[in-house]
């Protein structure tokens, strides 16, 4: 099929629908949830059978920080193993879900406030491919990720996603891959399993309060927030995958939260969906 006729294809397939697809903040935490039959993949099994099956997926991973913004336009993407230390099994995965160039066009098109380069290098890192398999371990439904531009701001990010949201109307399930406290300076061996420190709870709690009153500005800034938000975010890359989310929210839309537990004492896996 050429370029052309498969561009056209996908315009077809992605004609907008008398629904909108939800949008997801997912909190993957270890890489070896991608294997793992826990409550937080077995959570994600059952969203996907909640949710209308999606066209396709769209996921802003934290795991792809690049100078710029770039989307995945190859055919296949390959599986990244992007992690070390974890036993031979998880390396040994492979998640061989189909790319979609001509989405990967299309979103490009969407987006005004930068020139979003198309690539073909990256792939699925396990920001993506942890979560996605088990909630379509069948691979048969595209995959492409959109990456993060480290020189930009947590507002420049926001507002990025806004300019996405006309493919949720195409059935286009956008999901934005971090956590939202993510310390791994602090992780404690006695709590690997659930617990958190105080600040951990604190922080946690506050920033579900903002995010269920729709008040998405002090956490866009969150350096406002005290102490505790600092330490939830010593590093960006885990949390601006949720000011995508939350920049997706429609104006009448709620708010669910999902996974809603800590690990490791300074994690937490707590994930938003949006929508219906």
């Amino acid at each position: 099929m050429t370029t052309l006729s498969a561009f056209r294809k996908f315009t077809e397939d992605l004609t907008p629908q008398d629904y909108t697809m939800p949008v997801l903040f997912i909190g993957h935490g270890s890489p070896m949830n991608g294997i793992e039959d826990n409550e937080f993949s077995q959570r994600w099994k059952k969203m996907a059978q909640e949710i209308p099956v999606p066209k396709a997926v769209l996921v802003v991973s934290a795991h792809w920080f690049t100078r710029g913004t770039k989307i995945t336009a190859m055919d296949f993407p390959q599986t990244i193993h992007d992690f070390g230390g974890f036993p031979r099994e998880l390396f040994a995965v492979q998640y061989p879900a189909p790319g979609n160039a001509a989405l990967a066009q299309e979103t490009a098109e969407l987006v005004k406030t930068a020139q979003v380069e198309l690539d073909h290098d990256w792939g699925l890192d396990h920001g993506t491919w942890t979560i996605i398999r088990h909630m379509y371990p069948a691979a048969n439904v595209p995959v492409l990720q959109l990456s993060i531009d480290y020189t930009k701001g947590p507002q420049y990010h926001y507002e990025l996603a806004k300019e996405l949201t006309a493919l949720r109307k195409k059935g286009v399930l956008i999901v934005g891959s971090g956590n939202m406290v993510h310390n791994l300076r602090m992780v404690s061996w006695e709590m690997i399993n659930g617990g958190g420190y105080d600040w951990t709870h604190t922080i946690n709690e506050k920033f579900k309060d903002l995010i269920q009153n729709r008040d998405h500005q002090p956490l866009i800034h969150y350096q406002t927030l005290g102490k505790e938000a600092l330490l939830a975010i010593p590093t960006v890359e885990h949390y601006l995958p949720l000011l995508y989310t939350l920049g997706l929210q429609g104006k009448d839309e709620e708010t669910s939260f999902f996974n809603d537990k800590m690990a490791g004492g300074s994690l937490t896996m707590t994930s938003v969906k949006i929508g219906a």
